[in-house]
């Protein structure tokens, strides 16, 4: 492709311009970058000469070859509900902070500050699904030989969650302190509709995501047991609502509470076991955002004094109180779902009193221990 160049020299720099005749509709198209030295020129014409031996455009900018891509960054993703969330988050934040830069300019210093940015105003899971798809078409940059390396990549491993060890009684700081002050919220969201109430039950005593207490049915509770397995997720996705798998892609068993016995019952009486064991006053799904909106959430849990309370910390609540019984780290783990048990760890609590109670459990078994008399002892030592 025979390209043509030309340069006019301003007060703050250079334009310079390449044009050429598109293959395809024969169209007279062409490139402008304004630069600030005679050797950026260069730089900008060496560029546009290689993509037409390549095919790789190394001067366009991040929005550009977003829409040059369409959607193929998207590539493995659930469309019901990551690719939705991952979509917005590079439309409403990734593209404003980056798009006018140039993909083969785009520095992980640059990325460093936009995240620093980003943690100013937004939590930590806008920032993953804000991040996540910068990765992705960063990486299909790479493969366009557009640039060679995703300065993304590694960036990005505190936020994205794959990286991060939670330091012991972490996530304790979002539970509630104790089983009244559960019955004094559930109580409260009651006043509004007794759905709400239980939804509250059932995610603490659980140590349940909302979307899971919303998946709950009947024949999810094993009396003789005294179980209840966590299947499946139902939420809002795109086009409507989704039924799917855990996050951990597998069922969990739970030890089914003295305290949650009663809103057991009564749930699952008269029910057949594919019946849903919770829905809402219209017979609804239940999800996260509709108890924050249904019972005012923020401002009812401030009349309670428990500012910041979310639903998702009725789950910490739950892990934490199973964490303080005793729960062996390991059957946590397998309670909670999680894929690591360093996440499980951040329930524990930060001193050692967990270690005091095993000193005290295997002082008991060692008490109890019958003494072994060896009749064949000797002085010296055996050959």
């Amino acid at each position: 492709m025979k390209l043509t160049t030309d340069v006019e020299r301003r007060t703050d720099g250079f334009r310079a311009r390449v044009r050429w005749t598109d293959p395809s509709t024969h169209k007279r198209v062409g490139r402008v970058a304004h630069v600030r030295s005679s050797e950026e020129v260069e730089e900008f014409f060496e560029q546009m000469r290689a993509a037409t031996e390549t095919g790789a455009d190394t001067t366009i900018t991040l929005t550009d070859y977003a829409a040059t891509i369409g959607d193929r960054w998207q590539r493995g993703l659930d469309p019901t509900s990551t690719a939705d969330l991952y979509d917005t988050g590079l439309r409403l934040r990734v593209l404003p902070a980056l798009g006018h830069v140039r993909v083969a300019k785009i520095t992980a210093g640059m990325i460093d500050r936009t995240i620093d940015a980003w943690e100013a105003e937004h939590s930590a899971s806008t920032i993953k699904n804000s991040i996540a798809p910068l990765v992705r078409v960063l990486d299909e940059a790479v493969r366009d030989d557009i640039i060679s390396i995703n300065p993304a990549k590694h960036r990005a491993r505190r936020n994205l969650g794959k990286h991060v060890t939670h330091t012991t009684g972490a996530l304790r700081q979002y539970a509630l302190p104790d089983l009244a002050t559960l019955r004094k919220l559930a109580t409260a969201c009651g006043e509004v509709h007794q759905s709400y109430s239980d939804h509250v039950m059932l995610a603490a005593l659980l140590a349940a995501r909302g979307s899971e207490v919303a998946g709950l049915k009947v024949g999810d509770v094993d009396w003789e047991n005294h179980i209840v397995w966590i299947r499946r997720q139902h939420y809002p996705g795109k086009g409507g609502l989704v039924i799917k798998q855990t996050k951990g892609r597998r069922d969990r068993p739970v030890p089914m509470l003295d305290a949650l016995e009663p809103v057991l019952e009564r749930l699952t009486k008269d029910k057949k076991p594919d019946d849903p064991l919770l829905r809402g006053p219209r017979g609804g799904v239940l999800t996260t955002a509709t108890v924050r909106d249904a019972t005012r959430w923020d401002d009812l849990v401030a009349g309670l004094n428990l500012t910041g309370l979310t639903r998702h910390g009725l789950r910490h609540t739950g892990a934490t109180w199973m964490a303080d019984a005793g729960i062996a780290l390991h059957v946590l783990q397998e309670i909670l779902g999680h894929q690591s048990i360093e996440t499980t760890k951040g329930y524990l609590h930060p001193d050692h009193r967990h270690l005091a109670e095993a000193a005290r459990q295997a002082n008991q078994f060692l008490s109890k221990a019958p003494q072994r008399k060896d009749s064949s002892r000797r002085d010296g030592p055996r050959l």
